[in-house]
């Protein structure tokens, strides 16, 4: 079976749909709030140039999503699967951003578990890397079920060499 790494998903609160040249201005808008990289390690993606760089990314990747609001037809964020590097058993869930205005509800938890189910079809492992200072992040992936299982670590596909990272994780077997 063939990996979809950007397939389209939706439920009745959002939509997940591959990522477009087209969505940069939308997506910035929303990614543009000093307050959502404040706990990041890019902690100035909020800039342009920065931003930029984040996204041509996410192009190069082929596995970015736009997160739309199905309520409002607008972007309100962004997600991407990664290849585990070691393992054909694992992918990893990340470069994930919500607009202000969307956390701390339903909104999350909403589009992670479509992504989460749709990996579980090809993956028995589901990774989220996460900044050790991050306990926002943190707390969201705890909240999808996922357990820590590293608590060092580099997060090479990030623009640190810094040990920050730790990584969380769902079993397919177990969720």
């Amino acid at each position: 079976m063939a990996i979809n790494l950007q397939p389209t998903l939706e439920n009745e609160l959002v939509l997940l749909r591959p990522l477009k040249r087209s969505d940069f201005n939308a997506l910035y808008q929303a990614a543009s709030d000093p307050e959502i990289w404040k706990l990041h390690q890019n902690p100035d993606r909020y800039k342009k140039e920065i931003f930029t760089v984040f996204f041509d990314g996410a192009m190069a990747s082929k596995a970015a999503f736009g997160i739309i609001d199905k309520k409002t037809n607008t972007i309100i964020g962004s997600s991407r699967f990664r290849l585990h590097n070691t393992s054909d058993e694992a992918v990893e869930i990340g470069w994930t951003f919500l607009s202000k205005a969307y956390w701390g509800g339903t909104y999350n938890t909403s589009f992670k578990n479509l992504m989460i189910q749709h990996a579980f079809q090809y993956f028995r492992y589901v990774l989220f890397h996460v900044d050790h200072k991050n306990y926002r992040s943190q707390r969201a992936v705890q909240k999808l079920g996922a357990i820590l299982v590293d608590k060092q670590g580099f997060l090479k596909h990030l623009s640190t060499t810094k040990e920050t990272g730790i990584t969380f994780m769902l079993d397919r077997e177990i969720f």
